[in-house]
């Protein structure tokens, strides 16, 4: 007999924890789905050397209960992997989460069963269950992208991928490294990957922007003052654009003499990685402010890298400075600097194919022993799209997301009734807080369900014109920007074949929760709400 629910909740990372902790504290029954043999979700994923939260760690925390937050003591500025691991595997022992869950489950199929007003579900190890309800905490940056390049398996060394790293240590110690791709996991291992192997070559699609992390350890005076202002802080956060803290500098560009533009962009640059594009409001909307940043960061660079053509390669040229997400590093540029590290530039010499023993571009061969593929993710969509989710008729969402998708506030769609997605398309999401924005949408997201409960309605999904007229609202906003000038995963610019726009909802955190609230305050306008 197919075990039977009030929820099933897929997905064991900050947004899938914080559901299922307060769907408990709502009485509901759950069922919780987890790839991974253990919580963490992105977390437990990405354990390649370097990987690191380019959030604040006092910041990416959950803020849901006051002695949580008291209780947990973080040791550096931005916490490493391991050490957001423990802490949600911290969260997970304090509030007896994995009881609920069945790890090592990856969801395969979902469909809709209108009569019974259910969902039924079916994991790639033949698993079933059912429930009325289906909550997708499936995240942004979950689908890893290995790129199709010519004779890829034909390689007979070592092969390696940052989005899904051995969890037993791996020894690159006198070896012949290859990293391909420079974005945020490229740019964090390439150092670390550095230090041991004997040769390091990197393949570089595009140059990305990256920004020094400034870490540093919390010594117990720091630790004392963040925990005296966190209440202030939290608030900043709640009410913020980003579920941060941080602001623009609050003159003007336009105001600013040289001198001050000066000063804030160096006092922006010692803040560290994304908070860079934070130094003046309107960094990422106006051309002039945006060249600025580029001067400033070409500066930096040249401080940082003194051979010419070296730097001429790790310069960003195609796109606005802040429109695909800053690298937060410590070390990487220098690494270029070592006489044991290479850089193949791919846009001066194009890679022909991985071979048996390498990787040949137009104009070489090179020999590899270990290839590490550093190429990102199919986000904001691919984890959905990878799973055979069926709505009302047997519609498939991912023959509908061939297009562009269609959400109402990035966690309903039309057609897929019970079906509630966090962090999905048209939420802030990738540019917001994950741990804050996590806590929203699952809060949002059982107010639904409870809201439902309470009236006798057994189904609840988004109308057409609403989710429609959402889509089109989420991207007016992003083309008022510079963002959509980017080639960029946040565009899905780096999956061949996938419809391009702004997925994110980049109006910002507080905007975006103030519209929820407007929603619920009116019933759910959007919505249609069933009762069978």
């Amino acid at each position: 007999m197919i075990p039977e629910h009030d929820v099933i909740i897929v997905g064991a990372g900050f947004a899938g924890l914080y559901s299922t902790i307060h769907a408990e504290r709502a009485g509901l029954d759950i069922l919780g789905l987890e790839a991974g043999d253990d919580v963490g979700g992105t977390w437990y994923w990405n354990r390649y050397p370097g990987a690191r939260c380019d959030v604040e760690s006092i910041d990416y925390s959950f803020s849901f209960d006051d002695a949580l937050q008291r209780e947990w003591r973080w040791s550096e500025r931005y916490a490493t992997q391991p050490e957001i691991l423990r802490y949600l595997n911290h969260v997970a022992d304090r509030f007896d989460v994995r009881r609920h869950y069945r790890f090592g489950e990856r969801l395969a199929a979902a469909s809709w069963d209108e009569r019974a007003q259910r969902w039924d579900v079916r994991t790639e190890s033949g698993f079933q269950a059912s429930a009325r309800w289906l909550v997708m905490a499936t995240g942004g940056l979950s689908k890893p992208q290995l790129p199709d390049l010519p004779g890829r398996d034909d390689f007979a060394g070592e092969v390696l991928q940052t989005s899904a790293w051995p969890e037993d240590p791996v020894d690159l110690r006198g070896k012949r490294v290859a990293v391909i791709g420079t974005g945020s996991s490229g740019v964090q291992a390439i150092p670390l990957i550095a230090q041991d192997a004997a040769e390091l070559t990197v393949y570089q699609r595009s140059a990305n922007y990256s920004v020094p992390a400034f870490n540093r350890t919390l010594d117990d005076d720091e630790w004392q003052r963040q925990q005296d202002d966190l209440a202030r802080r939290r608030e900043l956060s709640w009410n913020g654009a980003a579920g941060s803290p941080w602001t623009s500098h609050p003159v003007p560009f336009a105001d600013a003499d040289e001198h001050e533009r000066r000063a804030v962009f160096e006092e922006s640059w010692t803040r560290g990685g994304v908070l860079f594009a934070k130094a003046f409001q309107g960094l990422t909307v106006d051309p002039v402010i945006n060249d600025a940043a580029r001067v400033f960061f070409e500066q930096k660079l040249a401080e940082r890298v003194p051979d010419p053509e070296t730097r001429e390669s790790l310069t960003p040229r195609d796109h606005p400075v802040g429109t695909k997400r800053i690298c937060t590093d410590t070390g990487y540029y220098e690494t270029f600097n070592e006489p044991h590290v290479a850089l193949v530039d791919l846009r001066r010499e194009p890679l022909a194919a991985v071979t048996a023993t390498g990787i040949r571009t137009a104009d070489e061969h090179r020999e590899h022993d270990v290839i590490v593929y550093a190429t990102g993710f199919d986000a904001m969509t691919g984890a959905l799209t990878a799973i055979d989710i069926r709505g009302r008729d047997g519609r498939s969402l991912r023959e509908e997301w061939t297009g562009f998708p269609s959400t109402y506030l990035g966690i309903a769609l039309p057609g897929f009734p019970n079906l509630l997605v966090l962090n999905g398309p048209g939420s802030p999401s990738v540019l917001s807080n994950m741990a804050l924005t996590s806590e929203q949408q699952g809060d949002y997201a059982l107010r639904i369900i409870a809201h439902c409960r309470q009236q006798g309605h057994t189904s609840i999904e988004a109308r057409s014109d609403a989710a429609a007229a959402w889509t089109a609202h989420s991207l007016e906003l992003a083309d008022r920007t510079l963002f959509g000038s980017a080639p960029s995963w946040y565009t899905g610019s780096n999956i061949a074949g996938k419809a391009r726009g702004f997925l994110p909802y980049i109006g910002g955190f507080k905007n975006y929760i103030d519209r929820c609230e407007e929603v619920a305050a009116a019933d759910y306008r959007g919505f249609v709400l069933s009762s069978r």
